[in-house]
């Protein structure tokens, strides 16, 4: 599926250009790297609302729709699907800008859940919602 642009009504969270070294045998980049990466953009908003450490529990649905290419412009849009007592479900979107960004295409669709840890690293209650606070 070719997008016409880059999403609008979501934050970006992440961007980087994907290297040689990214890279499997056929030209493609690998999975794991992509995913390091989608892990790393889901992180931001759940740190964000857990105001602290979190760490990765689950990765709910993990789907990839076409291949990264190297020199790709790969944008990762996540967003805040669910709040628990405990953990947060991010939604994490992939597009990336090929062809000198004439050509936007979703590559992955990811869900994964965080869970606040406190210095005991044992799970902890998020903080109540704040002012300016969002979901």
């Amino acid at each position: 599926m070719t997008e016409t642009s880059l999403p609008t009504d979501r934050e970006l969270a992440l961007r980087v250009i994907p290297m040689p070294a990214d890279a499997n045998a056929n030209g493609d980049i690998f999975g794991g790297w992509i995913m390091s990466q989608v892990d790393l953009a889901g992180s931001i908003p759940a740190v964000r609302r857990a105001k602290g450490r979190i760490a990765t529990v689950a990765v709910n649905q993990f789907v990839f729709k076409q291949p990264v290419q190297i020199g790709d412009v790969v944008s990762f849009y996540a967003t805040i699907k669910r709040v628990g007592r405990t953990s947060v479900t991010v939604d994490v979107e992939v597009y990336s800008e090929r062809n000198r960004g004439t050509t936007v295409v979703k590559v992955t669709e990811a869900e994964l859940t965080y869970v606040a840890i406190g210095a005991d690293r044992k799970p902890r209650e998020l903080p109540a919602m704040g002012d300016g606070m969002l979901a």
